[in-house]
Parts: structure tokens; sequence; C-alpha cells
């Protein structure tokens, strides 16, 4: 065990064996007195250590089993004490700590200390600093005694959170990348499931209760958010303070000024809507911000960047346009609309917020109602229709002139605004991935090329081209006609295909379409795809799996299986009957 930690609470132990061997003339008799005088005090026990002595049992594991017995119910009498309320309790467990904190090194009764430490809602700064400068008892330290030490030392906490932080990061990335995933997309899982999620299950366990160590996290998410541009850190933000909503973990919640917005924000997304009342309370939380807290903002934007945010406000304008259209409504007309695109410009804008730290919420260019969404309209009418027209009986079907009319290049301004504004580029892009999910080939034909010259490359971000795929896939048959692949690989993806994220995301579209693709296009597309020495080992892995994939299909096209004799369709024929 170890003496070490024991004279200071007037237990001898190693320093004193030490001392009465080297000064004593009989050592086998000092160290029997030594035995007597620290063994278990109890007579009856004495004859009964004889015993074990013939079964072999050496004394050290005896006396082991018992401290172990003993450790175990002390241990269990401490945490029924933790359980309790009042100042009782905090006395008693301060008097355990100061008799039990010297032999903190003994790591047989380390347990004991930790679990005093682990119910004290307050451990002082000398107990603190010697379990920081101990590397092993730091490890040793439960989550509770480790917030009382990273309250104080940011560095310390950082360098804890940060596997967290990249662990998220990289299981969204592992999501949108997975060549194999067609049925877990990335926009698939509900709010409550993602927040059910490893990393922030571990990030809520680690702040615990402690406000200081929840706005430590926060600022570690704008830094990194500011620092790399990755929209995954905004999902985070939300993702946090929600699994903190859930847990009722009122110290933190009810001092973020954002909490109450994001679970409003949170209900609308789960239920897949924005009524009328939810309205009313965000954008109630929108214009209450004050002179002076400005700041919010900040934190506002972050959680409307979110992608998921992005995904439905996107998704709920387009579902509001097609309603309009239908109802021959006109969008500036409708507060909800007007209200989900003041969000989505203050989303898209928090990257330059909170880089510029001028927080003053986006205005939003009154040419995307009157301009820019009539051009949207107009080519969702077109697309009605196409389909109507399609349903007729071929004698009462529109002109092929006609026709053409309904599909040729979009309107003007549908092409400038999405250049030019990020609220008009994503409802492009939201348009588009519309029209692929519907399989309306004419459409997609007509728009996807747009998204090339989209305002900031947003087109090409990974959130949208995971979905893009995701839709295409289904539309594996079109792929066989030159003039659909000329849209999607030439006017789309080949204008940026120097990016490794988007060669990944087309060699997965290859890898489930390859069969269907002209010959002449596959050869075109696998040399394009192929990696340069600088690009990632993920990137190159992908793509040798890819040819191996193609390969294999081509050899069995040149190298067909015989058929089978029983599977010849003459056995289908029935044999003839003897002449009659």
């Amino acid at each position: 065990m170890g003496g070490f930690g024991l004279e200071e609470i007037g237990i001898p132990g190693g320093v004193y064996l030490k001392d009465s061997l080297t000064h004593c003339t009989d050592p086998l008799k000092a160290i029997e007195e030594f035995q007597v005088e620290n063994g278990i005090l109890l007579p009856s026990l004495r004859p009964m250590l004889h015993l074990l002595d013939l079964h072999g049992v050496k004394r050290l594991d005896f006396h082991n089993s018992i401290m172990e017995e003993l450790r175990d119910k002390l241990i269990s009498q401490i945490s029924e004490l933790g359980k309790r309320e009042g100042r009782d309790r905090d006395r008693k467990l301060k008097e355990l700590l100061t008799k039990s904190f010297p032999v903190i090194k003994i790591k047989a009764l380390r347990p004991v200390v930790m679990c005093i430490l682990k119910h004290m809602s307050h451990v002082e700064d000398k107990y603190l600093k010697i379990l920081v400068r101990d590397r092993e008892l730091y490890e040793a330290c439960d989550t509770e005694v480790k917030r009382q030490i990273w309250k104080d030392s940011q560095a310390l906490f950082g360098d804890e959170v940060s596997p967290l932080l990249t662990g998220y990061i990289t299981s969204k990335e592992d999501t949108l990348f997975n060549v194999e995933n067609l049925n877990n997309l990335f926009f698939n899982p509900s709010p409550k499931a993602r927040r059910q999620g490893e990393m922030v299950q571990k990030l809520v366990h680690m702040i615990g209760k402690n406000v200081k160590l929840y706005d430590m996290v926060l600022q570690f998410l704008r830094t990194l958010f500011l620092r790399t541009r990755f929209i995954h850190y905004c999902s985070l933000r939300a993702e946090l303070l929600m699994a903190l909503h859930d847990k009722e973990v009122h110290d933190i919640i009810a001092v973020d000024p954002c909490h109450k917005f994001t679970w409003c924000l949170d209900a609308c997304i789960r239920e897949g809507k924005v009524d009328a009342k939810r309205s009313r309370e965000l954008q109630g939380f929108l214009d209450s911000i004050r002179r002076g807290q400005e700041q919010v903002l900040g934190d506002l934007s972050m959680i409307l960047c979110d992608p998921y945010a992005i995904n439905f406000l996107a998704n709920s304008v387009i579902r509001l346009l097609q309603y309009l259209m239908q109802n021959e409504s006109m969008p500036r007309e409708n507060t909800v609309l007007v209200l989900m695109l003041r969000m989505l410009a203050l989303g898209l804008h928090s990257w330059d917020m909170i880089e510029s730290q001028v927080f003053r919420e986006p205005k939003l260019d009154p040419q995307i109602v009157t301009k820019f969404l009539p051009a949207l309209v107009s080519l969702m009418v077109d697309d009605n229709v196409r389909r109507l027209n399609a349903k007729l009986p071929l004698d009462e079907r529109e002109s092929a002139i006609t026709i053409i009319e309904h599909s040729g290049p979009p309107p003007d301004a549908y092409q400038a605004y999405l250049q030019e504004s990020s609220v008009a580029c994503v409802l492009a892009m939201y348009y588009t991935l519309h029209t692929a999910t519907s399989k309306d080939k004419n459409a997609l034909m007509r728009v996807l090329g747009t998204l090339a010259t989209c305002h900031q490359d947003r087109a090409f971000q990974d959130t949208f081209l995971h979905s893009l795929v995701a839709a295409l896939i289904p539309m594996a048959e079109d792929f066989i006609t030159e003039d659909f692949c000329t849209v999607v690989f030439d006017e789309f993806f080949f204008t940026n295909i120097s990016r490794e994220n988007v060669m990944r995301h087309v060699m997965k579209l290859v890898w489930y379409v390859h069969n269907k693709l002209p010959p002449a296009r596959l050869d075109t597309l696998m040399k394009a795809l192929q990696p340069a020495p600088h690009q990632g080992e993920a990137c190159t892995a992908l793509y040798e799996k890819l040819q191996n994939r193609v390969q294999e299909f081509q050899e069995g096209q040149n190298h067909p299986t015989p058929m089978n004799e029983m599977d010849s369709p003459l056995m289908a024929v029935p044999t003839p009957g003897p002449a009659k």
C-alpha cells in the first residue's frame, strides 16, 4: 500500500518502520511488534490468523480484503451523506476531507478522498492546486471536482473540450461523405435525436450547472466558427442549449438570452412548420432586442446559421411560395414568409457579423421580395404547366413551341439575384433540390447550371451537395442521356471539380449511376475525378474503391455470365406429346 501520507494522520507508515528497523537490535521482533500494534485490534481474531497461515493465505491479502470491504462501506456512507442538504452536510464533508486528504496519494485509499471531493459543493483552492499539479490525481478526479478546477483554468478546460468538438465535427462529416449512406441522410434525424449524440451529452455532463463553463464553451464555438467557417459549430451551439433545456438546467438556460428563441425555433423544426402563434413569438424576440443588447444578435445569428435551421427555413419558404402560387397571393403580403426571409438573412450573415463585431441585423433587400421571388414563382408555374400538360390526352396537349417557352432559361432577375444575394442563392438552391426530389428532369436541367455562379459558392457547401447527390441517385435512368449529363456534370459539378469536397460528392454520385452513364462520359468522369498528389487520403481511397467498382461492372459487361441450360427460354415451351 505504501506509507506516504499515513504519518500525517498519526498512523505509523513506511518511514516509521524504516526507522525502527534501523535502530533495533532484533529486526524480527521489531516487525512482530509493528504487526501487533498496527494490525486489527480484535483479540478474538489473533488465533484465526494462524489458521489462515496454515491455508497459505498471506497476511497482506487478508488485510487488503478487510481494507477494501471497509473502504467500500465508508464510500457508501459518504455518498449517503452527500445526498443530504444543509450546512451540517458541508461541515461533516469538510472535516472528513481535512482528515483524509493526506492519504490521497495512496492508491488503495484514494477513492475515499475522491468520493468526499465529489460531494463537496465548494473545494478550497489549497486542495485544487495539489490536484492540478499532479496529473495522476487530476485524472482520478470525478467531473464534479474537475468542474471546480476548470472554472479557473480555461486552458485546461479547453484541452478537455477540444477532442469532443473535433469528434462532433468528424461525426457530421462522416455522415455527409459516407458513400454507402442512402437512408440516414444528414437532415433526417429529429432535433431531439441529434442532441442525444455522444459528444453533445459529454459536453453537457462536463458543464453541469456551471454558467462559467457554459460561457467558455460558447466562446470556444464562436472562435472556432470564426477561424474555420465550419457551420457545424453553429449546430452545436443550438444543440447544447437545447440539451441543457431537456435536462432542465435552469441555472444556465435562465441566463442565456437565446433560450426562448432557440426553444421556439426548435419546436418549429420538430413540427416542420411555423404557425401564426410561433411566428409572432419569433418576431417578438427579434424585435425586442434593445439598444445595448445588440451582441445577442451574434448568438442568435449563429443559431440561425445552423444548417438544420437554414434547411428548415429555406424549405418552408419554398412550400409557402407554392401555396401562394396556388392561391394567387403576393409574397410581400405574407408576414410569415417575410419573417422567414428575415431569419434566413440573419443566419446567412452570422460569420460576417461575428468577424466584424458589428452587431446589426442585415436589412433584407426589398427587391428579393418584389423581383426575385416573382421570378422564382414563375419557374414553379412553368413546372406546373408542364406537369399538367403531360397528363392531358395527346390531342389536347399544348404545342411543342408553347412548352419550350415554359422550359427556356430562367428569368434574368432569378440569375442576377442568386449571384448577388445569399438569401436568393439559398432559395435557388432549395428550389433546385425540390425539382430533383420531385424527379422533374426538365425543371432541374433548367436551373441546376445557374447554381455554378451562386453567391460565395454556397451551392458547393457539403450540406447542399450531400442532399443534391441523394436526390440525383434515384434519377439514375436520366443519366443515360447526354443532355442530362451535360447539365449535371459540365454545367454544375465540373465548374468546381478542383475542390476536394466536390470531388468526393461526385464520386458518391458516380458510385451509384456509373452503370447508366454513356461509356465516353464515364471515361471523362473517371479522368476528371483522379485525385492530385496533394489531396487527402480519404479522397484517394474513395477513388480507388470507385475505380474497382467500375472495372468490375465493365468486366461483367464484356464477359457476361454464361446462361445456365435450365434458364433457357426454350425450357418453358411444353414438350410435344406423341402423335396420334
